[in-house]
């Protein structure tokens, strides 16, 4: 569900100050993952916390609107499959080279 357009985008007033302060080469470090990409951090590079690690995001024109948090992925996608998947793989043999 979206913000009321009323209350307008969400920015949290510490990122803002920080973006304001910063020259744009250093990475700001923000924990911050519900802050809208605002005009003004086009450029920046901002380290966004996921839970564990912090990811580093390049702030593009296209990101404008988007949340920090859909660049900076919670889970870690292993693969399907299991065990059966996994024993089809190892039986499946090495493709032979060009002569």
């Amino acid at each position: 569900m979206s913000r009321s357009s009323k209350k307008g985008p969400f920015v949290d007033p510490k990122l803002i100050k920080k973006v304001q302060a910063s020259d744009g080469k250093a990475s700001i470090k923000t924990w911050s993952r519900g802050s809208e990409i605002s005009p003004e951090m086009v450029g920046h590079i901002f380290s966004v916390h996921n839970g564990k690690i912090f990811i580093d995001v390049r702030v593009t024109e296209e990101m404008v609107g988007h949340r920090l948090g859909e660049f900076s992925p919670t889970r870690k996608f292993v693969r399907h499959g299991g065990k059966l998947q996994k024993e089809a793989a190892q039986q499946k043999p090495a493709a032979p080279g060009k002569k």
